[in-house]
């Protein structure tokens, strides 16, 4: 339940008198036997006059948070949040409504227990800045963290690459899934490249796969440990999606685990039902609603220059198969029907100069789940590894690539994560089996702090061509952080021009890849973008 009242503070213990509160003092100290604030908090789904704030305590407690457009909050705003439960693991959020556009924002958050003392955690403080409309736009994205048992290392300076992200103050960040893994169990030590020794911070949740709901919450809780997180989450609004490890690898509702010995809870169901909701207690996004409240998929909106098209490619999806059916039906659904429908609309409907479409896998990579009993390979994501005609789970996204040429929608890029290597795709439909599309960019970045792999092979079908692509060397796979094989996107538009550049970065911010790519106008087919 979100129930708040707002108070301008001029001055705010007056305010705070008015209302029946107690007074107190914004930059108030920490009392006695008080509420804990460990996690911080994080900022998240930004959007034209308001964004979220989200917040953790230890115990039962009410949220609090102020805000203003100044460093020493001057008329700042208080909002009394919303309680903080055993039921939602002590997780708040609270939607900053009303925010002006191009402003920083400076945030404080605390917690008031609920005794009749009414002891106060320590404020954690926050800072961010709303779009305004003669705003440059930048923001970075990225996904797979914590994963293949590479977790925090406080002496390799922990999930620096975060760090690397802050310093190039982007507006926001899209977080594309496998924020954590909860089916890959963190050890003390690991072995990584040429005998050098990984050590992690573990934590009792973290030391198997999860299976109770405590166990996939403890998995957020881990990753908040880090300081690099911490901060970058303090001061960078979220957009966050998920992907499979949330729950557990590639799975969906036919996922069998009867041969994995590591699971004594084997039904999927239940392990979906606990991820889901550790998932939405510790993501800073933006609840949809009463009709589908777990629901992931959502536009956000910046002004002309840039809609953001957040994507689930694995809540509606149907079986992992051979992926070569020749129609369409339950088993060749990824994004399921009423997604794909909300797509077409929302794209032929936006006014931005940029459509941005943050995918949770890749369209054109072979991502394979393994074998069928007869030995057939069995697909993990769209691709099926036949370079023919559209076929399997290509259909849906044939439809939709066709959709978008018919309503000559232009200026769409596809953003995603998933393969632990960085690369820039051009889809080509001059050297594509299903050539009905316009031509189009998909960028690809990450691990955020996760075994390095790659690179995939491609499929033929919509003709994509490797551009770019930084790997492990042939015959390397599950490189640590040691290797430097992390990566970011990021995505910078000019106001003026209109131009989007893309860059992928590595662990240390050093730019790998750029591409600037002009905002196409007119009512024409005819695409500047040359895959170069």
């Amino acid at each position: 339940m979100q129930h708040f009242r707002k108070f301008c503070s001029k001055p705010l213990a007056l305010a705070l008198s008015l209302a029946g509160l107690p007074a107190l003092m914004p930059a108030h100290a920490e009392t006695a036997d008080a509420p804990k604030v460990e996690q911080g908090i994080q900022i998240g789904d930004l959007a034209p006059g308001r964004a979220i704030i989200w917040s953790r305590t230890d115990r039962p407690a009410r949220m609090f948070i102020e805000y203003a457009y100044n460093p020493q909050f001057t008329d700042s705003v208080l909002i009394r949040g919303p309680h903080a439960s055993a039921e939602s693991d002590f997780t708040a959020r609270q939607d900053l409504a009303g925010l002006e556009d191009g402003k920083n924002v400076y945030v404080r958050v605390w917690f008031e227990d609920l005794t009749n003392a009414r002891n106060k955690s320590a404020a954690v403080n926050g800072r961010f800045h709303t779009l305004g409309k003669r705003d440059n736009i930048r923001f970075v994205w990225g996904g797979d963290i914590a994963g293949q048992g590479w977790g925090i290392n406080e002496s390799f300076g922990g999930m620096k690459i975060y760090e690397a992200m802050r310093q190039v103050r982007p507006h926001f960040f899209i977080e594309s899934g496998d924020s954590v893994y909860s089916d890959g169990p963190i050890k003390d030590s690991m072995i990584a490249e040429n005998g050098q020794v990984w050590t992690n911070l573990v934590t009792p949740e973290v030391s198997k796969v999860a299976e109770t709901l405590n166990e996939f919450r403890g998995r957020y809780k881990y990753n908040l440990l880090d300081a690099n997180v911490r901060r970058f989450n303090a001061e960078v609004p979220q957009i966050w999606q998920w992907d499979d490890h949330e729950v557990v690898n590639n799975w969906s509702d036919a996922k069998d685990l009867s041969a994995d010995a590591r699971y004594t809870e084997k039904n999927i169901p239940t392990l979906i039902a606990r991820a889901t909701q550790a998932f939405h207690e510790f993501a800073p996004l933006r609840p949809h609603g009463a009709e589908e409240s777990e629901r992931v998929y959502r536009k956000l909106s910046y002004g002309k220059l840039l809609d953001v098209f957040v994507l689930d490619m694995r809540s509606y999806r149907g079986p992992n198969t051979a992926n070569l059916q020749t129609s369409e039906s339950l088993d060749t659904a990824f994004l399921g029907e009423e997604q794909l429908a909300w797509l077409q609309q929302e794209l032929e409907h936006s006014d931005a100069t940029w459509k941005v479409i943050s995918a949770d896998m890749p369209i054109g990579l072979n991502i394979g789940d393994g074998q069928l009993p007869d030995g057939t390979p069995r697909w993990e994501a769209i691709a099926n590894g036949n370079h023919g005609p559209a076929a399997g789970r290509e259909l849906e996204i044939a439809r939709l690539l066709k959709f978008i040429k018919d309503a000559r929608i232009k200026n769409i890029v596809w953003l995603t994560a998933d393969v632990h290597y960085a690369a820039a795709h051009f889809y080509d439909p001059a050297k594509a089996a299903s050539k009905d599309f316009l031509p189009f960019w998909e960028f690809v970045s990450g691990p955020l702090n996760a075994g390095s792999f790659g690179p995939n092979s491609t499929d033929g079908t919509f003709g994509p061509q490797v551009v770019f692509s930084k790997a492990p060397p042939a015959g390397q796979v599950n490189l640590s952080p040691y290797a430097g094989l992390q990566f970011f996107g990021q995505v910078d538009i000019d106001q003026r021009s209109r131009a989007m550049t893309v860059q992928l970065k590595d662990l240390n911010g050093a730019v790998v890849f750029s591409k600037t790519l002009p905002a196409q106008t007119g009512r024409d087919l005819k695409y500047a973008w040359d895959r170069d």
